[in-house]
C-alpha cells in the first residue's frame, strides 16, 4: 500500500515540469485574455444592471461584406429609447494618443493601433445593415481599461459628441449623462418599447453564433494582423501582431521598449 502511494506520489512530481515547462510568454498571453474576459464579464454586469426598459446584446458577429473576414464582431449593443450604444472594448496598457480624425493612434509613443472610431465605424455600418435606423440615433463609445491613460482629442471626452472615449469604471456613468443630454437637448423619446424589442429580436437573428465560422472569423483577423504588422521582432526580425506588440510594450521593465516574438520572448 506505501509503495503504490509512493510510485502516484513520484507521479504526480514528474507532472510538474512538465506544467512549469510552458513557455512564459504563452503563460502570459494565457494571463491577458484571462484579463480580457474578466474585464469583458464587468462591462456585462455594469449594462445588464442599467434600466430595464434598455436591452443589452454583447458579442454579436454580424455579416459584413466590406469587413476583413466577412464579418463585424461587437463587443456591446445597447438600445435605449434614447439613443443606441455601439461599445468597443480596449484592453491596452500604456498613455494613449490619438485624434478623432487619425488614422492611427499610439501606445506609449512606440506602437501604433488602428484608430478604434474607425473600427467601430465599420461595426455601426454593419449595425445599421440589420436594424435600419438613422446614423445620428447611434453613440460610438470606446472603453478602456484604467491600465491606460488618455492624450486624447479633448472633443472625444465632451458629453455633446457621439464619439466618446471612456475608462471601463465610467462607462455607465457615460451613458446615463449621455442619455440625460438628449433628454435635455432634444426632450423627445427616439425609440419605443416596441421599436427596442423589434431592434433586439432582429440582431438576435442576424448574430452567427456557429463555432466554426466564429473561429474562421478569429482566425482570419490574426493571420491578417500578422501579415499587417509594422513591428519586427528586435532578435529575428520576424513581423509580429498586434498583440504581441501590445504585451511587449506594456512590460517595459522587462523588454525595455523593445519588441519580441513568442520564441525570443524567452530569452530575455
Amino acid at each position: 500500500m506505501f509503495s503504490a502511494f509512493v510510485k502516484l506520489f513520484q507521479r504526480k512530481k514528474g507532472d510538474t515540469p512538465t506544467e512549469s515547462s510552458k513557455s512564459p510568454a504563452k503563460e502570459q498571453s494565457r494571463k491577458a485574455v484571462r484579463k480580457g474576459e474578466l474585464g469583458e464579464y464587468k462591462i456585462n454586469i455594469q449594462l445588464d444592471q442599467m434600466s430595464k426598459e434598455y436591452k443589452h446584446l454583447h458579442d454579436l458577429l454580424i455579416h459584413n461584406a466590406r469587413g476583413k473576414s466577412g464579418y463585424s464582431q461587437i463587443d456591446h449593443v445597447l438600445l435605449t429609447p434614447y439613443a443606441i450604444f455601439v461599445i468597443e472594448t480596449k484592453n491596452y496598457a500604456g498613455e494613449i494618443k490619438g485624434g478623432r480624425d487619425d488614422k492611427q493612434w499610439s501606445v506609449n509613443n512606440k506602437f501604433q493601433m488602428l484608430n478604434p472610431f474607425h473600427q467601430n465605424y465599420g461595426h455601426i455600418e454593419s449595425l445599421h445593415n440589420v436594424i435600419g435606423t438613422n446614423k445620428d440615433d447611434i453613440v460610438s463609445l470606446i472603453s478602456f481599461t484604467r491600465r491606460c491613460t488618455f492624450s486624447v482629442d479633448p472633443e472625444l471626452r465632451k458629453i455633446a459628441s457621439h464619439d466618446l472615449i471612456v475608462y471601463d469604471i465610467e462607462l455607465t456613468e457615460f451613458i446615463n449623462r449621455k442619455i440625460n443630454y438628449i433628454k435635455l437637448t432634444t426632450n423627445q423619446i427616439r425609440f419605443s418599447s416596441e421599436d427596442i424589442e423589434k431592434m433586439y429580436s432582429e440582431l438576435q437573428r442576424a448574430n452567427i453564433t456557429d463555432v466554426n465560422i466564429r473561429s474562421k472569423h478569429i482566425a482570419g483577423l490574426k493571420e491578417g494582423a500578422k501579415v499587417a504588422g509594422n513591428t519586427k521582432c528586435a532578435t529575428c526580425g520576424k513581423a509580429v501582431s498586434e498583440k504581441v506588440q501590445s504585451y511587449c510594450l506594456s512590460n517595459e521593465r522587462r523588454f525595455k521598449g523593445n519588441v519580441y516574438c513568442f520564441e525570443h520572448q524567452k530569452d530575455t
